[in-house]
């Protein structure tokens, strides 16, 4: 499910968990287990990628339909939880985004420092309204750091999921290169990120971040109860299952 191995002072976690990735419950419980590893471990830096065609494809839709809504009470605060520990955490993380990253595949990415995506690998977006999910309060907050203000409103409004270069353009990414070079790439920034004095980076981090991460502790406070109760209704799961039912007919043809 979890590859983990250590370059040279960098950690480098590789997502290998089924065909696409799929953030499921135990994906988002066992990541949390190896990001608090991490954080604990000598490791200066880490660099997240994925195993074959496909950095994450998101929330394993599918399950959430088939195990229903006690299932989502467990996973959706799992999932929140999983982003936003790794957006807090206080060393350098890099993304090797591998192919395609949809949904909470790129919310995981946009929660690192820096990210490199594979040219002509995939696409990157948040299709969430466009699913007909709300977004939790620590995936939406993490989406308001990453984009620069002119792109957040056009990026989540429209759902749009894009190629590499227009990614670039939006920043949803930092930088592109060849498949075949995409780890080492990644492997350097976090060295280059990873020489600076850790605790003046770490205090850099949580300064940057702060206002991001205090809007996340309201928000789960005021907001989240509300939104788990929409990702349980049955309007949303009807939504759900058609935007499956259309997604998966694409795939086929």
């Amino acid at each position: 499910m979890i590859e983990f191995v250590t370059r040279d002072g960098v950690a480098v976690l590789t997502l290998a968990h089924g065909k696409a990735n799929a953030l499921d419950l135990e994906l988002c419980l066992g990541l949390a287990e190896r990001l608090d590893g991490f954080g604990a471990s000598s490791s200066r830096a880490l660099v997240i990628t994925g195993r074959g065609s496909i950095f994450s494809a998101g929330v394993d839709l599918p399950r959430l339909l088939n195990e229903g809504p006690g299932y989502v009470e467990k996973f959706l605060p799992a999932m929140s939880d999983l982003f936003e520990k790794l957006f807090l955490l206080p060393k350098p993380v890099i993304c090797a985004v591998n192919g395609h990253a949809i949904a909470g595949g790129c919310i995981l990415a946009c929660a690192a420092d820096h990210r490199t995506m594979a040219r002509g690998a995939g696409r990157v977006g948040v299709p969430e309204l466009r699913v007909g999910v709300p977004f939790p309060c620590a995936a939406l907050e993490i989406m308001r750091h990453a984009l620069a203000p002119g792109f957040f409103q056009e990026v989540m409004y429209r759902g749009a999921v894009l190629e590499p270069e227009a990614a670039l353009a939006w920043r949803l990414i930092d930088a592109i290169a060849p498949q075949d070079e995409l780890l080492e790439r990644a492997v350097a920034v976090a060295r280059d990120l990873a020489s600076m004095p850790p605790e003046a980076f770490a205090i850099t981090k949580r300064q940057m971040r702060e206002p991001a991460s205090d809007r996340m502790k309201a928000g789960r406070l005021k907001h989240d109860p509300g939104i788990l109760d929409v990702w349980k209704s049955p309007g949303t799961v009807e939504a759900v299952r058609d935007y499956v039912s259309r997604t998966f007919k694409r795939a086929k043809t």
